[in-house]
């Protein structure tokens, strides 16, 4: 009597078991893999590129263990075909990162698609890596990673756009963490320092004061003859202007005393010393010849240091500094008669800087906080539209950083 064999071994609910790595696949995976390293003189582009299209479609379904294996044996390589760079950048970061930290010859396009396309650690790996283009770093800082952008800020050996650092000054805003070694790139220019100052802290603050309050004499003696020009024609030219009232050496407005209820910029810091109000502020902003706006930013802002660089630009004392303090209503000292903090700060850096180095940074606060309000940048603040920093100037740009939460509000 014939019997039947079983159909199998085990319950049919059972989990069938793995399959053993197969000895086979991993040695036509290596073969693979030596082919595509094979130097040019030994194998052709259309081979090579045959070869990698083949290796792809293993890996696809290819075990981590064995992408990572395929992924070390190729980043020594000089050239490595795109398909298959593309598939390792985008796998996970423990079979990327052998490419992403040893291999030489990824180009910038390989390095912008990985960060566009893989996640915070891979672009943290790119970010370190050596040589790090423009380009590769201002899509590196689209994504807005505290973790990344420190990487990219703390390698010197990468380089950063203008547009990149205006963008890294704007995340600033949110994340303190970034200043001080955002403040150590060469990169940074004056109009994003002054801009990055309002929302620094205190040593922040005086580095940026160290490092960018510099002299406009070089400026003074180039130009010096074409103040009386420009008298001549009647202040005419616009743009020549206020160029030239950025380079000059006189701070007050002379033409506002004419108008004011002061007689002196002395009389009204004396005034405001009893209380600041609007008018009074207003007052002290056009004798020290800036724009409400500036003196607005600047009697506002929570630290000292603005208030000092205002006393010392426009000649006043340095009991200027306490005066205005005064009139803001400010706590001067502690329960133990000790200055405060701020206070402290205020009167060092009044101190500190000098005549021109302090008109300088005013300069700068007004001409970036005032003078490129145009309606266009106003509506582009107030809707938080700073997606469109490119369609502004330097000045517009700065302004839209500083004034974008006070005008949100």
């Amino acid at each position: 009597m014939n019997q039947t064999a079983p159909a199998t071994d085990f319950p049919e609910d059972a989990e069938p078991q793995p399959r053993p790595p197969s000895r086979a696949r991993a040695a036509l995976l290596r073969r693979l893999a030596d082919v595509v390293c094979l130097p040019s003189s030994r194998v052709n582009a259309f081979e090579r590129a045959m070869t990698a299209d083949l290796l792809v479609e293993i890996l696809r379904e290819a075990g981590p263990s064995e992408r990572i294996r395929v992924a070390k044996r190729l980043s020594c390589l000089g050239e490595v075909p795109a398909t298959l760079l593309q598939l390792l950048l985008r796998d996970h970061i423990e079979v990327a990162e052998p490419l992403l930290v040893e291999c030489a010859s990824l180009s910038d396009r390989d390095l912008i698609d990985c960060a566009r396309m893989a996640t915070l650690e891979h672009r943290r790996l790119i970010a370190i890596r050596r040589g790090v283009s423009e380009v590769v770093a201002d899509a590196l800082i689209e994504f807005e990673e505290t973790v990344v952008i420190e990487c990219l800020l703390r390698n010197t050996q990468a380089k950063l756009s203008h547009s990149g650092v205006e963008a890294i000054v704007a995340n600033s805003r949110g994340d303190g963490r970034l200043v001080p070694t955002l403040l150590k790139r060469p990169e940074v220019r004056p109009s994003q320092a002054y801009v990055l100052f309002w929302w620094a802290d205190a040593e922040a603050r005086r580095t940026i004061l160290q490092r960018f309050a510099v002299s406009r004499e070089v400026l003074q003696d180039a130009v010096g003859d074409i103040f009386s020009l420009a008298a001549q024609e009647g202040w005419q030219d616009p743009l020549a202007r206020k160029a030239l009232q950025f380079i000059e050496r006189r701070q007050r407005n002379r033409a506002a005393i004419e108008k004011s209820p002061f007689d002196s910029l002395e009389d009204a810091v004396a005034a405001a010393q009893g209380g600041m109000s609007r008018e009074t502020a207003e007052e002290i902003s056009y004798l020290s010849g800036l724009k409400p706006m500036t003196g607005a930013k600047i009697f506002t802002d929570d630290g000292g240091e603005a208030l000092a660089i205002l006393c010392k630009a426009t000649g006043l004392p340095r009991a200027a500094v306490r005066a205005l303090w005064r009139g803001l209503r400010r706590p001067e000292t502690d329960a133990e008669g000790v200055l405060t903090p701020a206070l402290d700060r205020a009167i060092t850096t009044y101190d500190m800087i000098a005549v021109d180095r302090a008109q300088t940074v005013l300069r700068y606060w007004n001409w970036s906080l005032s003078s490129a309000m145009t309606p266009s940048l106003m509506r582009a603040i107030r809707e938080g539209d700073e997606d469109a920093v490119d369609e502004y100037s330097v000045p517009q740009r700065a302004a839209m950083l500083a004034l974008s939460k006070e005008l949100s509000r």
